[in-house]
């Protein structure tokens, strides 16, 4: 028989045995839709965090304090541990450098007062787990922050130190429910801020982000509020020329070397680097998942796989008799070896494209819970072949014993079977 032939047996013989091919058929589908799905889901995930770290469109990068905790040990001696940015640093580096770049192109400054801070409000009190920011004019833009209510702060309002606080939706959730927060006046750390502004809900894995638990105020506020201790500032520029960033990256560079009075022949004190870092991070990240989820379907596959060859060995013995026939009028033990085979893959590939459409859907519905309802659906092509191939290697993998034991049998004793 021919490749069409054997296709057409094997259907007929999944037909007739329609309860047993639906039970292989769903072991496979589970394999593959455990493979597919988690590889789906990690793409939508990763796409819907690409999206979010290019909110404007243009690629960014930071001016900020090295890592001490990172530095390492060269011949037995430390390197020198460098002294955070300045404000005086930071503010004379956005006025230089602001002057020699595109109008385009913006650059803010921010520093964190505290992660773990109670905001209140009359007798009402958030969690504490805020953030306090302190910004400056351009920090929402560089950032792709919108405004839902209110307004954003003025150049005005940041010179003057103004008692202004923009505020994010989890913070206006607990303590004005139904109320606008816009006018009314909430406790930070003791100080008085009037809410001028409410961000627009961002969202993240599990609950909210961090930006919707934030309270922004202005840059000299911070400094007030922070005075007990040394606070630590960032400069991000966003270019919106992406064949720009690594020539502003040099400039910045040399112009905060001069700044912090470093010499040629040393290493920064400070570090560069840019949004390219967050990704080759995430594509790392990436990459492990895939690793770990691929591993987790390849493990039900192999469970698959043990379960279809025991049900392809009870369909061996239940056709003894019809083997037989087959071989007494002719057939050769290739030809029954190869309608088992296929056969074999038949029920694969049919449990395999049951499992690649669950697959991609649960992998996206995932994708749009854990990252954002407004990810695009994927049709992961690469996935989609990667599974396709491994239904026919599992079908051939555990078809061949029985395939083989099929050929192997006697006519004789085969038609003497009942």
């Amino acid at each position: 028989m021919n490749l069409a032939q054997n296709t057409a047996e094997a259907l007929r013989a999944t037909r007739d045995n329609w309860l047993r091919s639906l039970l292989t058929i769903s072991l496979i589908a589970i394999g593959i839709t455990a493979l597919v799905g988690i590889l789906t889901a990690i793409d939508g995930i990763e796409q819907n965090i690409t999206s979010g770290l290019s909110d404007l469109g243009a690629n960014s990068f930071d001016v900020k304090d090295k890592d001490n905790n990172m530095r390492s040990r060269r011949r037995g001696v430390a390197e020198k541990i460098e002294s955070p940015l300045k404000y005086n640093e930071v503010m004379e580096f956005e006025k230089r450098f602001s002057q020699n770049v595109s109008s385009q192109d913006a650059v803010t400054i921010y520093t964190n007062v505290g992660f773990g801070t109670e905001v209140k409000y009359q007798s009402k009190k958030t969690n504490p787990n805020s953030s306090i920011v302190g910004i400056d004019k351009n920090y929402n833009l560089v950032n792709g922050f919108d405004i839902q209510e209110g307004r954003n702060f003025t150049p005005l309002d940041i010179q003057r130190g103004s008692q202004f606080a923009i505020i994010g939706t989890e913070i206006k959730e607990t303590l004005f429910k139904e109320s606008s927060p816009i006018g009314k006046r909430i406790l930070v750390k003791g100080y008085g801020f009037t809410v001028i502004g409410l961000l627009e809900e961002e969202g993240g894995v599990g609950s909210s982000s961090s930006t919707d638990r934030s309270v922004l105020i202005p840059l000299p506020m911070a400094n007030i509020l922070g005075n007990d201790r040394q606070l630590t500032y960032t400069i991000t520029v966003g270019v919106k020329n992406p064949t720009q960033t690594e020539a502003l990256m040099g400039e910045a560079t040399g112009l905060m070397r001069i700044i912090r009075g470093d010499k040629l022949t040393q290493t920064p004190s400070f570090e560069v680097s840019s949004s390219d870092s967050l990704s080759s991070s995430l594509g790392n990240i990436k990459g492990l998942l895939q690793l770990g989820g691929g591993g987790i379907g390849l493990l039900t596959l192999l469970g698959a796989s043990i379960g279809l060859m025991n049900i392809m060995l009870v369909s061996v013995t239940e056709r003894t008799r019809e083997i037989g026939i087959r071989k007494a009028i002719g057939a050769s033990a290739k030809q029954i070896r190869t309608q088992f085979l296929i056969e074999a893959i038949v029920i694969c590939l049919l449990g395999g494209l049951f499992g690649l459409f669950l697959g991609i859907t649960l992998g996206n519905i995932v994708a749009k819970f854990i990252g954002s309802a407004d990810a695009q659906f994927i049709i992961p092509w690469l996935w989609m072949s990667i599974g396709i191939i491994i239904c026919i290697l599992v079908g051939l993998i555990a078809g061949v014993y029985p395939a083989h034991k099929a050929s192997q049998l006697d006519p004789i004793e085969s038609l003497r079977y009942e």
